[in-house]
């Protein structure tokens, strides 16, 4: 009997001192259609995400507002929560890093790796916007390079974890893809960073500057854990780590296919600090690490600051929940910055949903209820040129996606409408009357029908049902 092949996949964990924007959406959406496309091809399939509520940032907006930071947590972690049915994602589970199943794995993945920590007095700079100390030399002009702040200068007496001991290994590891980081960019950016030379992390903060909010280091209570150790933590913890559950042997000491989805802003943490503290803790590694770019508006990245986030939630409500996926993996390079604008949406949407998916979807039903083709006879059709195109269409979609190539899977099944568009003008069945013409175009819509399941499933679903029933009905009505 064959053994069903095993895929494990997790995003990032979003902060969540305010709301989700469309940065976070795309990668969800990105992992969501992996996620789909393994199931699609028959693996067991379990899909993580959650929320990141152990940090500064945390603290300090509910500070800002004026509540507690258990009480903001709460709420926009419930917000994150609910793109579950925005986005339509079909995650597995949703591992917040205030439960006391992280805390419990926190803890036991700390004293797996006691050999490797430390503690001494320290004085760095410190941005709590990456949760992250910088050297002076990695700067922009005294300011961090990911959020443009001064960073605040920290002094005090912290634990430490040997990075250092570990910079041959992670070397080997990452020049061989034991652990394959995609694209390969951001494979050479990392391999740069360790031909620099890695010094040991800070991996710990005073109670104090913590706020008393966090985990608290084991053996020692006037620490908190430094919330990058505790949040990376979270792709064992939502596993049952804490308590050796069948489910963490399963999809991670047992399962080579493992993937973390992040944007590239993190990639340090979860190409070299993540593998390190497995390697000390003695545990397996991810097998693949796939990096996107961020999403700009008007070619700034999104900042409360700037005032341009946009919300995925208002985005869905007056578009659609597919109409936002699709603009995400359509017009959004995989892992490159893409910029984002009303304009360039509606304009995906009219050309490539309406007047593309829409209207050969209208127009082929409309000719199977007026000559009366039956639709469970749509199997029976398909000519030789028909299923030629057809099998391309799949073959070159399947390849982009386990690259990653979300947009360019997406224009393959687009140059399918474009032939079927083409094929219709060719035969001109409204005139012949030919049912074998009507009856391939059926096939056609059909195979583009379950093909999208993975990127639009309700348009999908819609489909095939008009397909069934012979009832047209506008998947996407013009704007």
């Amino acid at each position: 009997m064959t053994k069903t092949k095993r895929f494990y996949l997790s995003t990032a964990l979003p902060y969540v001192n305010a709301q989700p924007h469309i940065g976070f959406a795309l990668e969800a959406i990105q992992a969501d259609v992996v996620a789909r496309y393994h199931r699609f091809l028959g693996e067991d399939v379990f899909f993580l995400t959650g929320t990141d509520e152990n940090s500064l940032k945390n603290v300090k907006a509910a500070e800002k507002t004026g509540v507690s930071v258990k009480e903001l947590v709460d709420r926009n972690a419930a917000e994150f929560y609910k793109l579950k049915q925005a986005l339509n994602l079909s995650f597995d589970d949703f591992i917040r890093t205030s439960e006391k199943r992280h805390r419990l794995g926190v803890e036991k993945l700390w004293t797996a790796c006691q050999k490797d920590i430390y503690k001494k007095k320290y004085k760095g700079l410190y941005c709590v916007g990456c949760e992250e100390f910088y050297k002076e030399s990695e700067l922009d002009n005294g300011l961090c390079p990911e959020h443009k702040i001064k960073p605040e200068v920290v002094e005090e007496e912290n634990f430490f974890f040997r990075l250092s001991k570990y910079q041959e290994r992670l070397k080997e590891i990452i020049e061989k893809d034991k652990i394959e980081i995609i694209p390969p960019e951001r494979k050479r950016e990392i391999l740069g960073v360790i031909k620099q030379g890695l010094e040991d992390i800070c991996i710990s903060r005073s109670v104090k500057r913590a706020h008393g909010w966090g985990i608290r280091t084991p053996g020692d209570n006037s620490q908190i854990v430094w919330v990058w150790f505790d949040a990376l933590a979270n792709y064992i913890t939502a596993l049952g780590y804490a308590d050796k559950e069948p489910r963490f042997q399963k999809f991670w000491q047992e399962n080579e296919n493992k993937l973390h989805i992040i944007g590239k802003g993190i990639s340090r943490f979860h190409c070299l600090y993540w593998p390190a503290i497995l390697l000390s803790a003695g545990l397996s590694l991810p097998k693949t690490i796939f990096i996107h770019g961020y999403i700009t508006v008007g070619k700034e990245k999104m900042s409360k600051s700037l005032g341009n986030v946009v919300s995925p939630f208002d985005l869905v409500e007056k578009y659609g929940t597919d109409p936002v996926r699709y603009f995400f993996l359509r017009e959004i390079p995989p892992s490159e910055d893409g910029d984002f604008s009303i304009e360039r949406f509606e304009s995906r949407y009219n050309t490539d949903l309406a007047n593309g998916l829409g209207n050969l979807t209208s127009r082929v039903i409309a000719l199977s209820k007026k000559l009366k083709i039956n639709p469970s006879l749509k199997k029976e059709f398909g000519d030789k040129e028909v299923r030629i195109e057809v099998e391309r269409a799949y073959q070159n979609s399947f390849k982009a996606l386990e690259h990653f190539s979300f947009n360019k899977s997406l224009e393959e099944i687009w140059s399918l409408i474009n032939f079927s568009d083409r094929y219709i003008e060719r035969e001109r069945p409204w005139k012949t009357k030919n049912k074998q013409v009507i009856g391939n175009l059926l096939f056609i819509l059909s195979e583009i029908a379950m093909m999208l399941k993975v990127f639009l499933p309700e348009a999908s679903k819609r489909i095939l049902k008009q397909i069934e029933t012979g009832e047209s009905k506008p998947l996407f009505p013009r704007i």
